[in-house]
């Protein structure tokens, strides 16, 4: 099946204490976000590559492209007021009958590996999603009561989140929810089920300082 992933980058700088948008940021010499482009594409040279950015920061990133002499083709997309209007603009470029993997532009880190599991576990199940364990002790609160939860129920979700066009178009005609915070929430409410995979502890999502030390010590450790 033709296989197309979809990046979306719609962030600030806030959590950063910077007025760049931390996937402009500078991880190791290289803007996260080209770093990230770069591993989708050294998994598949030939694939469509969509990136959604806000409207006000399309004219940076083509600058930042000039100046770093980045060359990966790519389609801008401008996005939405949320996530899920953003993938929704996005998803208007697919056709039935393919993969389609949506990924976070500030999780740079993803492995070719992963994104092969998830292509070929949505290839034979209809759709992939990468999870992992929680290794600290997590407690639940209700009203103004907290206690303890078994933290073995529950897993951390990452992307790249991978499905098939049919699915994906199916789900998104069904009207917003702002409980819909990735695609596999929008997927499941249309009556899909999830199919987990094993994500990787590495594949961390950058948005705070502490974020980007983390993931330029993996890059130097690797």
């Amino acid at each position: 099946m033709e296989q197309i992933t979809i990046i979306v980058a719609g962030g600030s700088g806030t959590r950063m204490n910077t007025v760049i948008p931390k996937q402009f940021l500078l991880l190791n010499d290289e803007p996260v976000l080209m770093r990230t482009i770069r591993t989708f594409n050294g998994f598949s040279p030939g694939m469509e590559i969509v990136v959604v950015l806000p409207a006000d920061q399309v004219k940076y990133w083509e600058t930042i492209c000039r100046k770093q002499r980045f060359s990966i083709p790519h389609t801008i997309v401008e996005g939405g007021k949320t996530r899920h209007h953003s993938v929704k603009n996005a998803i208007k470029r697919i056709k039935p009958g393919m993969l389609v993997a949506i990924h976070d532009g500030i999780r740079p880190l993803v492995s070719q590996a992963l994104i092969r599991t998830c292509f070929d576990t949505a290839y034979v199940l209809g759709n992939a999603v990468p999870v992992t364990g929680l290794s600290d002790s997590i407690r639940q609160i209700e009203g103004d009561r907290n206690f303890r939860a078994d933290r073995s129920l529950f897993r951390m979700v990452q992307t790249p989140q991978v499905f098939t066009s049919d699915i994906l178009i199916e789900a998104f005609r069904q009207d917003y929810d702002p409980v819909f915070t990735d695609e596999a929430t929008l997927v499941e409410r249309a009556g899909h089920k999830i199919h987990m995979v094993k994500g990787q502890p590495e594949n961390i999502k950058i948005t705070t300082t502490l974020d980007m030390c983390i993931a330029s010590a993996i890059i130097d450790a690797c």
